[in-house]
């Protein structure tokens, strides 16, 4: 069927977001240093959007008649993005959380192709909605950082 690879790549798209969320959450409560409130507040806001897209993603792999993946195990052998210790100081865990970005930008990215090679238009506008803003997450974490070896 048609919808088997949006429906795989819709849920590897979970996966990814769910992963990220869990990181980046982590690193939200474990960040330490002299810009500990900026970052700490940036973190926070990654990571609610991150973890309001966890019911997004399950809702439109369900209207594809997908189910949502129904065990970690399963989330994390489908998710491009690794489990992972979170750890270091501010600065590595601000550059894992940029890294965090770019992975699901390349996600959506995927998911978008795929939505569209069927038609499904709710999905790629979703996707293309959900690139814009990892996008400005992902510039607010360059400035942040200021580092020239970033992008």
């Amino acid at each position: 069927m048609e919808l088997d690879k949006l429906i795989a790549v819709a849920e590897e798209t979970f996966a990814a977001n769910f992963i990220a969320y869990y990181q980046t959450h982590v690193a939200h409560v474990n960040i330490k240093s002299r810009s500990f409130y900026s970052d700490h507040k940036l973190l926070n806001k990654i990571y609610d959007h991150l973890q309001d897209q966890i019911d997004a993603i399950a809702e439109r792999i369900r209207t594809l008649r997908g189910s949502m993946p129904d065990s970690l195990n399963t989330v994390l052998a489908i998710s491009p993005i690794a489990d992972s210790p979170v750890m270091g100081d501010s600065e590595d865990m601000l550059r894992m959380v940029h890294g965090l970005m770019e992975t699901l930008i390349d996600q959506y990215h995927a998911l978008n192709d795929e939505a569209e090679a069927v038609d499904y238009i709710d999905i790629s506008n979703y996707c293309q909605d959900q690139i814009g803003i990892l996008a400005k997450y992902r510039w607010q974490l360059e400035a942040t950082l200021e580092d020239p070896q970033l992008p």
